[in-house]
């Protein structure tokens, strides 16, 4: 009987950590279609990145980034709003394009490739979370957004990206239904 319960106390702790090292089987890696960077910084080549990734980021809106690095970008404040293009919604803490939004980036594609004009893709969170965070996930969706429209023929030097993160919501009210409109990317335009 000793020599029993000698050995489940040895086999139990066994079967614990061969459990804990293998673990649960994981969701495989999303990975997004090629893009410039979201900060319009120059290939690595040319300059070292000032911030290493998994960094903190500033509080202010991320600098707006185009495909190619040796032009200035336009400003944010160079865009305007047009009917032709919809905004799409995110899923809460996501940056994933939901299936109804992305027949509405199809149109959205369809719209840009008849028309030569630069787009503008905002990406807005909703109140919760820091501001870094918020600013991270802005980014995350308009980059998300921008590899969208590229991967439908949109070509990439035409899109700018900007997040705002938090700091620029269409609703104000402390609800869910209310953050669900603060969760999007926004599309605004500028002739080229």
């Amino acid at each position: 009987m000793a020599h029993r319960r000698g050995s489940v106390l040895l086999v139990a702790p066994v079967l614990v950590l061969s459990l804990f090292l293998a673990g649960c089987p994981k969701r495989p890696a999303t990975t997004a279609a090629s893009a410039p960077p979201p900060t319009g910084a120059p290939p690595s080549s040319a300059a070292p990145s000032t911030s290493a990734p998994g960094t903190a980021m500033t509080p202010s809106p991320m600098a707006p980034s185009t495909a190619a690095p040796s032009t200035t970008p336009p400003a944010p404040s160079e865009f305007r709003e047009t009917d032709n293009l919809k905004d799409v919604f995110f899923d809460f803490d996501k940056y994933d394009i939901r299936a109804s939004d992305a027949k509405m980036l199809d149109t959205n594609a369809a719209w840009l490739k008849t028309n030569n004009n630069l787009v503008l893709i905002e990406g807005h969170c909703d109140e919760r979370g820091t501001n870094e965070y918020n600013l991270a996930l802005g980014e995350r969706r308009a980059k998300a957004t921008m590899n969208y429209l590229v991967g439908q023929g949109v070509q990439t030097n035409r899109i700018t990206i900007i997040s705002y993160g938090k700091e620029r919501p269409t609703c104000t009210e402390h609800s869910e239904a209310c953050w669900a409109k603060n969760r999007r990317a926004h599309f605004l335009v500028k002739a080229r």
